[in-house]
């Protein structure tokens, strides 16, 4: 199964009116009106006009990848300015360098510290990238005959593109297209894709599972995880038996939704704390905090991995999307890292839980100047890791069932944001949250 830390969805699906759902919660901050700007129609840009003194302008700006790539390197940003993206975050978050980058990390690993600790890194399937790795690739291939593999183009997202095969003949022949075009030497026709080894053991109540962090800073690396975020499963019932299947062993929405039998209330996803219990009940409760601790290792392990090449720069923060996908053993895969995560919503549900992501977003960017700096948890974010590993008051824990472990992660545990936020910011009893 695959699990998201946080993932939004569909641009002009407004099921709750902004004034009902976002409430302010900090008042006019103390630098007057701070000005944004949002190249996006869909939830962010309703709660960035509900945000009590903000008004569409220039001090802050949520923008997509492609205006950061064409006006990033051409502007002067103000000291206060912020913007919702670091200019090479496509190091982490496209297929083939982020594969690249994790190899490199762990190779390094292994030489600076012992083959153990290189061992902690593997967390992601064997994966080559295709055409420049495709001598490798069929090496690799030929010592395993009749396994399951994936092809993901390296450039686009919500499942386009990808497939499943067992035959070198429908390598070659997407192969030979790219032959002709090297003829041609036109490299920029040539797709580039990866191939991944294929999880074939997927654990079985059904998909992946996404969870939402934040990254404020990379040097030194500053990283929060949000508490909230999803266990997505497919629509049709797994079997290898049928590899064309989209519907079995793709979970993304976009490929999701086009089933007949799809529900959109539903949606083909848990909440993480649903996820959380579930296993609990049937494995017991160490094992599921080892469960979400390897998995919070998967995510400071992987920013470490583009810690000293992703230009640091104090205008920018990140909020990524990490889709993790469980095996059979309950080991977690590392499959992807979405640097856009969809902030569309399918259905209230999910409208509310991405307002409250992004309403606890800005506060931690903190455009007012509420914040002390030295919070471990603002609104449903904990700090997990501050240029080291941050830990928690065991005593201040309310977990839905047994933690043993001193970081300070949450995951999957009670979102207290609502209370957390009316202390952190002293509200007046009128004061509001977003529920």
């Amino acid at each position: 199964m695959e699990t998201h830390y946080y993932y939004l969805a569909n641009t002009n699906l407004h099921f709750l009116t902004p004034n009902s759902v976002v409430h302010g919660l900090l008042g006019i901050s103390p630098r007057g009106c701070i000005r944004f700007r949002c190249s996006l129609t869909n939830t962010i840009l309703d709660v960035l006009r509900q945000r009590p003194g903000w008004i569409e302008r220039m001090d802050f700006y949520w923008c997509d990848v492609g205006w950061l790539r064409d006006h990033f390197d051409h502007m002067y940003l103000e000291e206060h300015v912020r913007i919702s993206h670091f200019r090479n975050h496509y190091q982490l978050t496209r297929k083939n360098l982020m594969v690249k980058n994790l190899k490199r990390y762990r190779k390094l690993l292994e030489r600076e510290t012992g083959r153990l600790e290189a061992e902690k890194c593997d967390f992601f399937p064997c994966t080559f990238e295709l055409p420049f790795e495709y001598h490798l690739f069929v090496e690799e291939f030929k010592k395993n005959p009749g396994r399951t593999w994936i092809m993901k183009p390296v450039g686009r997202s919500q499942g386009e593109g990808i497939f499943l095969f067992r035959k070198l003949k429908d390598i070659t022949d997407w192969k030979k297209e790219g032959s002709r075009f090297d003829e041609q030497k036109d490299e920029t026709q040539v797709e580039r894709y990866v191939a991944q080894r294929y999880i074939e053991n997927p654990y079985l109540i059904g998909g992946e599972a996404n969870k939402f962090m934040r990254v404020f800073s990379f040097i030194p690396l500053k990283v929060y995880l949000y508490r909230d975020g999803f266990a997505r499963f497919s629509n049709a019932r797994f079997t290898l038996s049928s590899i064309d299947d989209h519907y079995a062993h793709l979970t993304n929405v976009a490929i999701q939704k086009t089933a007949q039998d799809y529900d959109p209330e539903k949606g083909c996803k848990w909440q993480i704390q649903q996820l959380r219990r579930y296993l609990g009940a049937k494995h017991g409760m160490e094992v599921v905090e080892t469960v979400f601790k390897d998995m919070d290792a998967i995510i400071v392990r992987s920013l470490q991995s583009v810690q000293k090449i992703i230009i640091n720069d104090k205008h920018c923060f990140e909020l990524y999307g990490y889709d993790i996908l469980l095996d059979e053993n309950l080991k977690p895969w590392l499959i992807e890292v979405n640097s856009s995560p969809s902030l569309n919503a399918t259905n209230i549900e999910d409208y509310g839980l991405k307002c409250r992501l992004l309403e606890d977003i800005l506060h931690i960017v903190d455009m007012e100047r509420r914040l002390t700096g030295k919070e471990k948890q603002v609104g449903g974010f904990d700090l997990i890791w501050n240029n080291g590993p941050v830990y928690k008051d065991i005593s201040s824990l309310v977990p839905l069932g047994y933690s043993s472990f001193l970081e300070n992660t949450h995951l999957g545990c009670v979102n207290d944001r609502k209370q957390q936020l009316k202390q952190l910011f002293s509200l007046s009893k009128d004061g509001r949250v977003h529920d």
